[in-house]
């Protein structure tokens, strides 16, 4: 959550923070803002809403300047005003930006209250602007003044720092949250995430946890959390500018939707290229670390919490060892049984999930050394804090609504599922050659169901007054009700509950009325007819039934009862393409109710706050 850009250059900066804030939109969307070095002034311009209305203003101000950073922002301490937006400024001298929330903030404004300094906001962040100003004014260095305030913070952040006394220097620190250096010549850079700084240069330093780093025109000093001057390595990132890009689509959602055959293809490519399920996809010493594991634990949030849901199934059923999926910020504070011989598994989009990341130190903490991160971005924090690691090859996903990083992370998680099948002596050469082959015909099930779209844009229509929605599955399909609810709720706004079709008449019945939907994800499988005896249940009441079943599954429709049929079953891999449709759905009913699908309100792409 929040966005931040910094440049230091020989030419006008301004023009490309403000391009990165466009780039880390994403991020947060209730304010924007830059502040410059300007001869001998620290100038500012911010503004509540998107960042087109900042470029707007600094347009109009005539912003110039060769040092500057640029923050976009989602609330968390302090409402949506321009007062809280960032920059801070400290004495109309020092100029900082923030990501991460700082817990002992109300301590250290009181004390520096009792210093003399007066706070024209609500937020955690201005503490943090003083507090380097102090160090700043007994005369530390930019770069002193910075290690010294960040070893007085609690919580997380990602911070980025320019002073008018010193103008050829930006300073930044880590802790917790995502912060990259940006190298290149006769000019550095400071972000997010390399997306917002991509135009300028490929070369980027990943900063580890309580990094400091000191940026000038000719280079870049990168501290440890001891102060120690540090290498870290340098990657070039293989983020395209045309991945950042709308091209022909309405919406960065929509985009990702049609982008999944591709991108299930692209993250297939590995398994198909070894023949098998190979314990090396995921990491050289993975046969030993998987072979003699007793179960696995699955760890995330949100969208990705359901993809662990759904393996759990496959994980069960075809690798026959136990499978627990939690949510990740329950998991890091409940008293856990740890088992060393444990699989610990994180998924996360970003591999900067604050609550996921934390639930990972703390399995390891406990002494759980068999981790394993299924992860879209390389060289991302939980990557790099995981023994094992698979990245899925989604490519950018933009959109706050996860849609391609969902599905390859099911394809991962297959992965899994077979290597410990194999390990395990659970399936033999015949069926894993089946399974790949059912892999390899994916991406093209994927297509058949993204062909769907119009049918479901007719039934968008029908959902788009409604206030409530129902969403049902059974099995391994109920992670995908849960996944299509979220959707739902996510970018429409509608208010919509998943459940487990066997238990409608336990309670959620009583919801169903004429004013309810009800969308029923019902394959051709094992559990078709006990589906449909559900369905019946929800007829007799009256309600209306929207059901994306198989083209074999022998659904009548009426009046009552709405029926899109995928091609065909495509059997254990089924929640994928059913993925589908829920998707296009919660896309089309957003649509037709005008919210902003890209950027829905209180909610930002990477969470990494607590």
């Amino acid at each position: 959550m929040c966005g931040i850009v910094g440049a230091i250059a020989n030419r006008d900066v301004v023009p490309l923070l403000v391009d990165g804030l466009k780039r880390l939109e994403y991020r947060g969307y209730d304010s924007a803002g830059i502040a410059v070095v300007a001869g001998d002034a620290v100038r500012r311009v911010r503004r509540t809403g998107r960042v087109a209305e900042m470029e707007a203003a600094a347009a109009t101000d005539g912003l110039h300047a060769s040092l500057g950073i640029g923050h976009t922002r989602w609330a968390t301490h302090g409402g949506v005003t321009e007062l809280n937006a960032h920059p801070h400024i400290s004495h109309d001298e020092l100029a900082l930006v923030h990501n991460g929330i700082i817990e002992n903030h109300e301590a250290q404004r009181q004390r520096l209250q009792a210093l003399g300094y007066e706070f024209t906001s609500q937020t955690d962040t201005e503490v943090v602007a003083h507090l380097i100003h102090h160090y700043r004014a007994q005369g530390d260095s930019l770069m002193g003044a910075l290690q010294k305030a960040v070893k007085e913070l609690e919580g997380a952040y990602a911070l980025a720092v320019i002073d008018k006394r010193d103008p050829a220097t930006m300073v930044a620190a880590r802790m917790g949250c995502p912060l990259l250096v940006g190298l290149g010549e006769g000019e550095n850079f400071i972000a997010s995430d390399v997306s917002a700084i991509i135009s300028a240069t490929r070369r980027v330093i990943f900063l580890e946890e309580g990094d400091t780093a000191e940026l000038t025109r000719d280079g870049v000093r990168v501290f440890d959390a001891q102060d120690a001057l540090i290498e870290r390595d340098v990657h070039v990132s293989d983020v395209s500018l045309a991945s950042l890009e709308l091209g022909p689509y309405r919406h960065f959602m929509q985009k990702e939707i049609h982008e999944q055959p591709r991108a299930i293809g692209d993250t297939l490519e590995g398994i198909v290229d070894a023949g098998g399920f190979d314990p090396a996809l995921f990491g050289a010493d993975a046969a030993g670390v998987l072979g003699d594991i007793e179960s696995v634990q699955i760890l995330a949030c949100g969208t990705s919490y359901y993809a662990g849901l759904v393996a759990r199934y496959w994980l069960e059923d075809i690798a026959g060892i136990p499978c627990a999926v939690d949510i990740a910020s329950e998991y890091r504070y409940r008293k856990v049984v740890a088992n060393p011989r444990q699989l610990i598994v994180t998924i996360s989009q970003s591999g900067e999930t604050l609550d996921t990341m934390e639930a990972l130190k703390y399995a390891k903490s406990l002494g759980q050394a068999r981790t394993l991160s299924i992860c879209n971005v390389p060289e991302s924090a939980i990557p790099r804090a995981s023994r094992l690691v698979f990245y899925t090859r989604a490519g950018a996903e933009i959109g706050v609504a996860s849609t391609k990083a969902f599905t390859t992370q099911l394809v991962a998680l297959f992965a899994l599922t077979g290597v410990l099948a194999k390990l395990r002596g659970r399936i033999d050469d015949a069926q894993e050659a089946a399974y790949l082959d059912e892999l390899r015909h994916l991406p093209g099930s994927v297509q058949h169901a993204l062909n769907l779209e119009p049918q479901v844009a007719v039934w968008a229509e029908k959902f788009a007054p409604r206030q409530h929605a129902l969403f049902l599955g059974r099995g391994m399909h109920y992670p995908i009700a849960l996944e299509g609810a979220l959707k739902l709720k996510e970018i429409s706004y509608i208010h919509a509950e998943a459940y487990p079709a066997g238990e409608l008449k336990h309670g959620p019945l009583a919801l169903v009325d004429e004013a309810m939907p009800v969308v029923v994800i019902a394959p051709n499988d094992a559990l078709l007819e006990k589906v449909k005896s559900n369905i019946q249940e929800v007829r007799a009441r009256g309600g209306e039934m929207f059901v994306f079943a198989d083209a074999d599954s022998h659904f009548g429709e009426s009046g009552q009862v709405h029926v899109i049929r995928t091609p065909r079953h495509v059997g254990t891999l089924s929640p994928i393409v059913h993925t589908i449709p829920v998707q296009l759905l919660a896309y089309h009913v957003a649509l037709a109710r005008g919210t902003d699908v890209d950027k829905p309100r209180n909610l930002a792409k990477s969470v990494t706050v607590e």
